[in-house]
């Protein structure tokens, strides 16, 4: 809820105490001073009125900034200078409750460095991605080893990197089910990030989830795709599919997915189950701090903004993504996961978040936007 705000005229503090902004009537002033100086000395106050006037501005304009809740800090060459992300990584992987591990993931900091072509790729460049397999490994381990070839060369890629995505998922797709030697009837949710420079892009299938940590809020990054999803059943009643007890023809609970081609029509064909991905674009600022990607056996058991508030306070403590992912997936399985579980966390600097200062101020005013953000992490921690 946005902060009240008062458009009373502002006042600045004196040795008296206030006084309204206004500037007097100059003519009167002028003559009660004459009555107690001389010609050549200047009117008593004049200079503290001056200052005061100038304060009670700076005073006025001040609030209207601290209203947000947090602290600001503004320059001006912040502003013309392009804010590019250090990239680091870290990620933890483990099997939960379930009898088998049927999760992957990627984690690539430097791109260029990985590829080792020709091809064009702005600087920095990082791939990451968590595919939650089902009904087996092999879909998940196929799409992990290829998804990044077909990306890279696909003719679209570097100019136009959205279909490139967009394009690789469906290549990988049908590549798989041409892989003779590999159980087909297996399935994989696939969630991508693609970072060049500061632009960062996610594409996701399925119901992994990647969340941005932007000054301790959270920025979903992706949607889930459950098959009571609005737009996903309407599209799935569409195609002639149908939805029992929340699974995609009473088998499936993700509305998208790569594999599971016994659940599909011929390669081309529109079927409920899609192999393609949705995309969300954003171009990274200082504010944002790191990305949290992780399957459904994390986000089962926490919100969004729960696992950001975690995550910052893990980072403030030792700056080490490695471990701030091993600690969402030991909460997570204290809050009793029924599934694998797979987190990435990517950091967009080199230092730690930094402690986000709350200003005291003596105007009452509600609680920011910000602050209720953080308040319920914590309260759902």
């Amino acid at each position: 809820m946005a902060a009240r705000m008062d458009f009373s005229p502002p006042f600045a503090i004196i040795e008296g105490g206030y006084t309204n902004d206004n500037v007097p009537d100059m003519d009167n002033e002028k003559l009660d001073n004459e009555k107690q100086v001389t010609l050549w000395k200047p009117p008593r106050h004049l200079s503290i009125m001056q200052h005061c006037v100038s304060s009670g501005r700076l005073i006025a304009e001040a609030n209207l900034e601290l209203d947000v809740g947090i602290v600001v800090h503004k320059s001006s060459s912040d502003e013309k200078t392009e804010f590019l992300p250090v990239l680091r990584s870290g990620s933890c992987a483990e099997i939960g409750p379930k009898q088998y591990m049927e999760d992957e993931h990627i984690c690539i900091d430097d791109l260029i460095g990985h590829l080792e072509t020709t091809t064009k790729v702005p600087s920095p460049g990082a791939f990451y991605g968590v595919f939650d397999g089902h009904g087996g490994t092999d879909a998940a381990i196929f799409i992990r080893e290829n998804i990044l070839k077909f990306i890279v060369e696909d003719s679209h890629f570097p100019i136009c990197v959205e279909k490139a995505i967009k394009s690789a998922f469906l290549k990988a797709d049908y590549a798989f089910a041409d892989a003779s030697s590999l159980d087909i009837s297996s399935g994989t949710t696939a969630l991508t990030a693609l970072i060049f420079r500061r632009t960062l892009i996610i594409a996701n299938a399925g119901d992994c989830r990647a969340v941005l940590g932007r000054r301790g809020r959270a920025i979903e990054m992706s949607k889930d795709h459950k098959p009571n999803c609005t737009s996903e059943r309407l599209r799935i009643e569409k195609l002639g599919g149908v939805i029992y007890d929340g699974y995609l023809n009473g088998q499936l609970s993700v509305a998208r997915a790569l594999g599971d081609w016994h659940m599909k029509g011929p390669k081309g064909s529109a079927c409920p189950l899609s192999a393609e991905p949705e995309l969300q674009e954003t171009d990274l600022s200082d504010e944002d701090e790191f990305l949290i990607m992780g399957c459904d056996g994390l986000w089962d058991v926490m919100s969004s903004q729960c696992a950001v508030t975690m995550a910052r306070k893990e980072l403030m403590l030792h700056n080490d993504p490695e471990r701030c992912s091993r600690e969402l997936v030991r909460e997570a399985l204290k809050r009793n996961t029924c599934d694998n579980l797979t987190v990435i966390v990517v950091c967009f600097s080199a230092e730690p978040p930094p402690r986000i200062e709350i200003p005291q101020s003596h105007v009452r005013r509600s609680i920011s936007s910000e602050g209720l953000n953080l308040l319920k992490g914590v309260l759902d921690c």
